[in-house]
């Protein structure tokens, strides 16, 4: 039951960071309103958390719940898996940075004022963070079956 209910929480955090990411992509772009600016910080947060969440829940399944550490270690589809969610952990800090610079604007009941130029790099950004998620999704797929080990 224990391990039925790590499941769940995993693949629950997992799913809540995708669609987080996904409402990013979408609700990204220039000339936001105040509004829309604060959902994307709001989403932004809970994005932050769901990943941290998933990290945690993820390694005490792998170390506790799961076919054990010795698997895992062994697989090549796990460590693309942990180096692509560090990558997309990494790429996601840029975009955290811009949204939290709005808080200035924000207080002052001002809408965020994008350049072209970091409206494309911030958008690039998001992309390749939703290319790391389907390489993840892979990867995992390939790990639970046992795939190159």
């Amino acid at each position: 039951m224990a391990s039925a209910f790590m499941a769940f929480l995993h693949h629950l955090f997992a799913f809540t960071l995708t669609a987080c990411l996904i409402y990013e992509f979408v609700g990204y772009r220039q000339n936001l309103t105040i509004e829309e600016a604060r959902r994307i910080q709001r989403i932004d947060l809970v994005y932050g958390i769901s990943a941290g969440l998933l990290l945690i829940v993820g390694l005490l399944r792998v170390f506790f719940f799961e076919k054990g550490a010795s698997f895992y270690a062994q697989s090549p589809f796990f460590w693309v898996k942990m180096v692509t969610f560090a990558i997309v952990g990494l790429l996601s800090i840029d975009p955290t940075i811009r949204y939290i610079r709005w808080n200035k604007l924000l207080k002052e009941n001002q809408p965020p004022v994008t350049s072209e130029a970091e409206f494309k790099r911030t958008r690039l950004l998001l992309w390749l963070e939703l290319t790391g998620i389907v390489i993840i999704l892979f990867s995992a797929a390939m790990m639970a079956r046992g795939i190159g080990v």
